[in-house]
């Protein structure tokens, strides 16, 4: 049975904290701002995703990709000019 090195201990304590620190910011968002424009924010997160796995790990970005980001852009803007 493989055993975690300390490193791989590290990087799942870092991984953890990085995790409870996104919620903690993301409540505090949603106490002092609107709610629809502090979830537009957070969902668009996901064409960030889109951009940096295609820069950094070399995916390809298909047509399907390419448009779900656009669309997804597109309704954040919607959204956020109500």
């Amino acid at each position: 049975m493989n055993s975690f090195s300390s490193k791989d201990w590290l990087l799942i304590a870092l991984s953890g904290i990085a995790g409870a620190l996104s919620w903690l910011f993301y409540f505090f968002a949603l106490k002092y701002g609107l709610a629809t424009k502090v979830v537009v924010i957070d969902r668009l997160s996901l064409v960030f995703v889109i951009i940096l796995a295609a820069i950094f790990l070399g995916e390809a970005l298909g047509w399907k990709s390419v448009l779900g980001a656009l669309l997804m852009i597109a309704g954040a803007l919607l959204i956020m000019l109500k």
